[in-house]
Order: C-alpha cells, then sequence, then structure tokens
C-alpha cells in the first residue's frame, strides 16, 4: 500500500485518480483508520488553513498511521502554488518517519505550472501576476519559490536549478521546466527521501513503479478494467447538482455558458458579499427554489455568484453558505450526480454530509475526480479544484 498526506479533499482526490490511472484502488480517508483493500490511501488532513502547528501535528498523525498500517512508502501532496502550511508539515513528517531530507516538487508543467531558475511561472506569467495574487488566505505576492514558504525551524532549504544532489538535512525545491525535468526527479527517489509535490511528480514516481509490485499492478488493472464495465454509463446518468463556492475566472466562465444554455443558475443574496447574516428563512427560500428547479431540470448550478471578495474571512462565509444550502438541498431530494468546486467547498460539503471514506471511480480531467460514497454507490460527488477548467464531457 501506498499512503498519501494531503492537506485539502482535492489535492487528496487528484492523487486518489491519478493512483487509479496507474490501475490501484484508491480510497481517501478523512477520518478513522486506513483500511481494507485499497492499495493507495489519501488521508486529508484538512489542515491548509491551520496554525502551522496544527497544521504540523495532524501531518504527523497521519504518517504515523499510515506507516502503522503497513504503507511502503509516503507521499505528501502539497499545493501546487505552495498555498498552506507546506513546510511546517513537511517537517513534521520527516520527523515522524525519520528522514533526513526530503525533494519538494510542486511544479505540474503539463498544466503550465513551471518553476525556472526559482522562480514559478503560471502559463509563462509570473505567479505573483496572476489570479492567485489575490487568493484571500495565500495570496502569492512574489514569483520566487523560496519566498513562498516558510523558513524551515528544523532543516534547511534551498532551491535546486542545474543539479539534483540532495543531502541530509536538506528540504530542496526543484526547478521543473516541462515533464521531462519531473520524470528526471522522479528518477532520483530513494527509501531514505520523503517525495512531495504536486500530482506530476507523484504520477512520475508511479510510472517508475515507485512501491508497485508487477503482481499487485497486474491485479490493480484487472480491477481499473472491471470497474470501467460496472459502472459504464452509471455515474453519467441521473440529475446533476452543480456546487460551486468559488469565484474564480474559470468558475465565473462557466457559469455564464450555462446561463446561455438556459441551465437554472441559483447565486447568494447580494448583501451576504457585505458581511450579512444568511438567516434561516433565507436560505430556506433558496433551497426550495433549487429544489423545484432540480425536480423539472437535468442539472441546476448554486454558484456565490458575488462579485470576488477580498476578505479572508467574508470569503470563507460565502462558500459556507453555499454549503449550507447544498446541505439541506441534498437531504430534501435522493440527487445521484453531486459537483463541487473548490477544495473548501468539497471539504465542507463532505463534512456536512458525513461522508468519511470515498472510493476513486474515475478521474474525467488531471485535477478532476468522481468518487463513489457509501456501499451501495447510491450517489458520485466529482470534485474539482476552484483554478482548474472543467472538463468539455461537463460542459
Amino acid at each position: 500500500m501506498i499512503g498519501v498526506i494531503a492537506d485539502d479533499l482535492t489535492g487528496a482526490a487528484e492523487i486518489g485518480a491519478i493512483g487509479w490511472r496507474h490501475g490501484l484502488r484508491a480510497e481517501i480517508v478523512r477520518c478513522g483508520q486506513a483500511g481494507g483493500t485499497a492499495d493507495l490511501i489519501c488521508v486529508d488532513t484538512d489542515s491548509r488553513t491551520c496554525e502551522p502547528k496544527v497544521a504540523a501535528r495532524r501531518a504527523a498523525a497521519a504518517a504515523k498511521m499510515l506507516h502503522a498500517a503497513g504503507a511502503k512508502w509516503i507521499y505528501k501532496k502539497v499545493d501546487s502554488v505552495l498555498r498552506g502550511q507546506v513546510t511546517a508539515e513537511l517537517e513534521a513528517i520527516m520527523k515522524q518517519l525519520t528522514l533526513e531530507r526530503a525533494l519538494l516538487l510542486p511544479a505540474n508543467p503539463s498544466l503550465g505550472r513551471t518553476i525556472k531558475n526559482g522562480h514559478y511561472y503560471l502559463r509563462g506569467r509570473p505567479l505573483h501576476k496572476t489570479e492567485f495574487a489575490h487568493d484571500p488566505h495565500f495570496p502569492r505576492r512574489s514569483s520566487q519559490v523560496l519566498r513562498l514558504v516558510k523558513v524551515p525551524e528544523i532543516f534547511s532549504m534551498r532551491g535546486a536549478r542545474g543539479d539534483r544532489l540532495l543531502t541530509d538535512g536538506m528540504i530542496v525545491i526543484g526547478d521543473a521546466e516541462n515533464s521531462a525535468d519531473v520524470q528526471r526527479w522522479a528518477a532520483t527517489r530513494d527509501s531514505q527521501m520523503l517525495p512531495a509535490g504536486g500530482a506530476e511528480f507523484f504520477s512520475a514516481l508511479l510510472g517508475n513503479g515507485a512501491g508497485v509490485s508487477p503482481a499487485s499492478s497486474a491485479a490493480s488493472k484487472n480491477f481499473k478494467s472491471e470497474i470501467y464495465k460496472r459502472d459504464a454509463g452509471v455515474t453519467s446518468v441521473g440529475q446533476e447538482f452543480f456546487i460551486i463556492g468559488t469565484s474564480t475566472q474559470s468558475a465565473r466562465k462557466f457559469v455564464a455558458a450555462e446561463r446561455r444554455k438556459k441551465t437554472p443558475v441559483f447565486a447568494l443574496p447580494q448583501e451576504l458579499a457585505w458581511g450579512a447574516t444568511f438567516s434561516p428563512v433565507a436560505v430556506a427560500a433558496v433551497t426550495q427554489r433549487i429544489v423545484g428547479a432540480l425536480e423539472l431540470n437535468p442539472r441546476v448550478i448554486l454558484n456565490v455568484g458575488l462579485a470576488q471578495v477580498r476578505d479572508a474571512d467574508i470569503a470563507g462565509r460565502l462558500s459556507d453558505h453555499v454549503v449550507r444550502v447544498a446541505e439541506r438541498v441534498l437531504f430534501a431530494l435522493p440527487v445521484k450526480q453531486v459537483f463541487a468546486e473548490g477544495g473548501a467547498t468539497a471539504a465542507e460539503l463532505v463534512r456536512r454530509m458525513a461522508w468519511t471514506r470515498l472510493e476513486v471511480v474515475r478521474e474525467l480531467a488531471p485535477g478532476v475526480a468522481t468518487l463513489a460514497i457509501g456501499p451501495g454507490r447510491k450517489r458520485f460527488l466529482t470534485i474539482k479544484p476552484g483554478t482548474y477548467a472543467w472538463p468539455a464531457k461537463w460542459t
């Protein structure tokens, strides 16, 4: 079994979907112990916006649990633009597993996210000149990767441009201008290193056969073939309820396109952007309208629908407001296909609905995973990071 520690649900699902792509049985655990027959267990510590010490404790506890469950090796999934408590969690995991060095490779070149000469670029633009500069929790105000993370307390940290030398006591952030660079970094992994980073690095490690025996790999590929046959036509039928808790450019484009197709779209009341209270009466009214729309239409969208809010507290509450309404809708109707955009939105929805273990059944696009909820597979949840685009299949 391979273990993964992610600081949010979308990251855990993204890695689980990559494992599924490689023929592994992948499961996401939000609470409880790892177990069962999964080849890949992704633990969501839900720690991205925690204080560093709290995030460190959660990451260390996840590492301890995965190691005790028999994980052959553990990967630390971090946000691709290094948001969150990256340094604190890396150090905590390294200490828990008694590892002396770590390789951090957050770049995803295939998605236009590259690191060159220690600077981060998004489709050729310096990171601090993209929409990430306005992130309400972790605004990216520099493109220098060493300035995007906090200084370690125990280990040293450096950027690696031309060399790939990793020494003990060191966390190295590697350059990666293209997928070939990622493959070359993956070839340097050994048992004394903590590999950490984005989705593309993890995929490269699996491509090198890391931790997967030929026998188990063959069995898992047969498993994936069975899933394809069993789920063909299942995860693509039924009502579709989209829950969009972000106001990113990707979200706005998707909603605008759906409006043009006459898809019912619901937004939060305007006054919530100013910090007003979302009263139970108002919540019930919006819920009733959405339930009515779902009874008459195959697809309905609930989104924030307000101008981008810079205040982090208000922005967080808007996402919570969206989930409050979604929770009521899902308890009122047996909607089979649920789609959640935004890591915080998806995590809060899963928490409110008490979904603790989810099985990966599809990868619709890089970063976009479909999860089966419950043993009967009566409901499917597809989640997507806010800055990724929805696949053409759903647009």
